[in-house]
């Protein structure tokens, strides 16, 4: 299965993967939170899912993200995430 997710879906995908909150990657994206949930539904839609733990298995299994993946410095200042041991 090799869904067409958009550049956007794709980032915002990688993001929660991650532990983000929509808020937190509406903030390192620099978009409004719904437009960050829209893109999230729809990423979702798309890969079948509708639970975020699914979410996550996808990412991995699509290569969108890795175990190793965490968030860069700049987006964890553009979020307000201190090295919590999470990312």
């Amino acid at each position: 299965m090799s869904p067409s997710l958009t550049e956007r879906e794709t980032q915002v995908v990688r993001l929660c993967s991650l532990g983000c909150s929509v808020k937190e990657a509406a903030k390192i994206l620099k978009l409004a939170p719904n437009t960050v949930d829209n893109h999230r539904a729809r990423a979702m839609a798309k890969l079948g899912t509708n639970k975020a733990a699914l979410l996550t298995r996808m990412a991995l299994k699509l290569r969108i993200t890795s175990m190793k993946d965490q968030l860069t410095l700049a987006e964890k200042r553009r979020c307000g995430r201190k090295n919590d041991g999470w990312n």
